[in-house]
């Protein structure tokens, strides 16, 4: 008797913002992808419209009443491109999923590479820009942020960023389960830890449309991604307490020393200088041990999971205890 193999199925989210002039023509790219097998994998495309203010989820309900492969979600406002990734990633069924944004920048054609790393074993894999056909500033802009990540967060981050990526099953059951806001997908996906592989590809320039990525957008993203996965700032500030705090009593050593060899001749100076000295020599290390604990605090509320399993192996003898 010969058993049905079971097919490998794909997730393909698609977070979507302003994106209506390039959904079709991503949606026929997705459908005729070079040397996927489609009789061997299923695909599923799980487009989350972000609160869009165009026609978008009018065209992915047209394309969901065609193609039943097609899954729509419609969020009630803009929550950011990190809670519709984890939208649809929650939404999704496959094996794996990729998520690639909306506005063809990044090349559907990359997922089948992405998917034989998959199927060699990779959890993570992430399609890392190469190169970028965009504007100088932009580029300029987005290396010094992803130089500053890797400087300050995690050198994990691979030099020229990634945003276009394919995770595995357990990694979005992870990511699922993980409840915090202001954090980043891409952080979360790299601390996770799970086994990756990079592929270079060169970001295209964009076609339809114009990036709704503003400079507030990008300022939120860049302080969301230092405060929720690096303790430095707050080190920086507990240190420079403790430096100024034994600086403010040599200070308070000089201005005794001064005014017994008669240096200080201001009545009422030296009382007051020792005062402001040790007052701010105390307030600033106080703040960085407040800072410490807050730091602590805010550690215990994300509710991160102690550790990751990622393979596990039971013996088949049980342990004997002496």
């Amino acid at each position: 008797m010969l058993t049905e193999v079971k097919k490998k199925r794909l997730s393909v989210v698609v977070p979507v913002y302003f994106n209506s002039e390039s959904l079709i023509e991503l949606y026929n790219k997705l459908c005729s992808l070079p040397d996927f097998d489609y009789d061997e994998t299923e695909l599923e495309i799980v487009f989350v419209d972000d609160g869009s203010g165009d026609d978008s989820f009018e065209i992915i309900r047209c394309l969901a009443g065609k193609d039943t492969r097609i899954s729509g979600i419609k969020l009630s406002r803009n929550f950011g491109s990190f809670v519709a990734c984890l939208a649809g990633l929650t939404q999704s069924t496959g094996d794996c999923a990729a998520i690639i944004s909306a506005d063809l920048q990044d090349p559907p054609e990359m997922i089948v590479k992405m998917l034989r790393k998959w199927e060699e074993g990779y959890k993570v894999v992430l399609a890392v820009r190469d190169s970028r056909r965009e504007g100088f500033l932009k580029v300029f802009f987005a290396q010094l942020f992803y130089k500053l990540f890797r400087l300050i967060v995690s050198k994990e981050m691979p030099s020229k960023g990634f945003d276009f990526v394919l995770i595995d099953r357990q990694v979005i059951d992870v990511l699922s389960f993980i409840k915090e806001k202001n954090t980043t997908l891409m952080g979360l996906i790299l601390w996770t830890g799970f086994n990756r592989a990079i592929i270079p590809y060169t970001r295209l320039e964009r076609k339809h449309g114009k990036s709704r990525w503003t400079l507030l957008k990008k300022i939120n993203y860049f302080l969301d991604s230092i405060m929720a996965f690096s303790m430095l700032p707050i080190r920086i500030i507990s240190l420079s307490g403790f430096l100024l705090s034994i600086l403010s009593f040599l200070g308070i050593g000089y201005v005794f020393f001064a005014y017994f060899m008669g240096w200080m001749n201001i009545a009422g100076w030296p009382s007051i200088m020792v005062i402001n000295l040790f007052m701010f020599g105390n307030l600033f290390f106080a703040i960085g041990i407040i800072g410490e604990y807050i730091w602590r605090n805010l550690e215990e509320t994300r509710k991160r999971p102690l550790y990751l399993i990622d393979t596990c192996f039971k013996s088949k003898y049980k342990e004997t205890v002496f």
